[in-house]
């Protein structure tokens, strides 16, 4: 059973925190903006130490760790936000104190990029649900018509239902505007369907980034097969995005993922719009046909959760519905 946490509300406290890396400079100067942001909105925020900018982490593991179990087993802090995604968060993983998340009341943890190393092994480790949104240094953009942000993903009480936005945007630099609210628009874009012109399909959302999270499989923080036969009778809806690997490298962490048996209790898989480069003989798009083109199972291109913005939220656990198809690019998630 999925554990989701009490839907966060005006007047509640989230904590930010860097459990990857943290901010210095302009970044420094964008994080007291977007706290700001939240603070005139009517959210009570905590910042917490480990913020610091100047190295690939904001402290050593064991702070960041102590840290981000603290606030996650706090009862006040209904929600917890990085300034931004990094590099090494996987190092925490093993410092974390799982039986203390575990047994307490569950809080929204909430971030993409390298914050899905951390955010999928709290869902398959607990059962607790996990929102994969935006991090703090995008919570003040506009989100566009279709999509959801994710404090409303967070506050919900019911099915949230979100569509394709058709957008491609790009972020304002830090450097030139740390008050920005606004994406760059770049064009349009829409979701695809492979190898079928219709489709409906149901199951519960788990994923992440893919050149992080593919490094848990195998390990006792990525048994996404244990997390379907315990959770999930309805089926997956497996997700994955990429960053900055190139095709061959996708396809290899896809075969691994294939092998690892995550896409063995899946109904589709959902794949991320990417500017990930291609390789000299393969593009990001046949890397996952490579991959996962003879399972026999619909594919989804292009949907608005990667390293493109704008955002489309997912919140990992919830029974979603996803259709495709001349009529309709929808998916619903049911949130309690």
């Amino acid at each position: 059973m999925i554990r989701y946490p009490a839907p966060l509300l005006t007047g509640d406290r989230i904590g930010v925190t860097s459990p990857s890396s943290g901010v210095e400079g302009a970044g420094a100067r964008r994080m007291e903006f977007c706290v700001d942001w939240l603070r005139r909105r009517g959210y009570d925020v905590v910042v917490g130490d480990c913020m610091d900018g100047t190295g690939h982490v904001s402290a050593p593991k064991a702070a960041r760790a102590a840290e981000l179990t603290a606030m996650l087993t706090d009862p006040v802090i209904r929600a917890v936000v990085p300034p931004w995604g990094g590099e090494t968060a996987i190092d925490i993983l093993d410092q974390l104190d799982w039986d203390a998340i575990a047994a307490a009341e569950p809080t929204w943890l909430v971030g993409w990029s390298d914050m899905s190393t951390v955010m999928l092994p709290l869902t398959l480790r607990t059962g607790v649900a996990t929102l994969h949104g935006d991090n703090l240094a995008d919570t003040p953009y506009v989100v566009p018509d279709g999509l959801a942000h994710w404090l409303d993903l967070a506050g919900a009480t019911g099915p949230v239902t979100q569509r394709d936005s058709g957008l491609v945007a790009d972020w304002v630099r830090f450097e030139d505007d740390h008050t920005a609210t606004d994406w760059k628009h770049v064009g349009t874009g829409a979701w695809s369907l492979h190898g079928a012109d219709r489709l409906r399909a149901t199951g519960r959302l788990i994923g992440g980034c893919l050149d992080t999270v593919s490094d848990l499989a195998g390990t006792p923080y990525g048994d996404v097969p244990r997390f379907a036969a315990d959770h999930c009778p309805e089926g997956t809806l497996v997700y994955l995005e990429a960053c900055e690997d190139d095709a061959y490298s996708v396809c290899r962490q896809l075969h691994g993922l294939r092998y690892a048996g995550w896409f063995d209790d899946a109904s589709a898989v959902l794949i991320g719009r990417t500017s990930a480069p291609d390789s000299a003989t393969l593009t990001q798009r046949e890397a996952v046909l490579d991959a996962l083109g003879d399972l026999d199972l619909p594919l989804v291109f292009d949907l608005e959760f990667g390293h493109v913005p704008p955002r489309l939220p997912f919140v990992n656990g919830a029974l979603a519905t996803i259709e495709v198809g001349p009529d309709a690019h929808r998916i619903t998630q049911e949130l309690r």
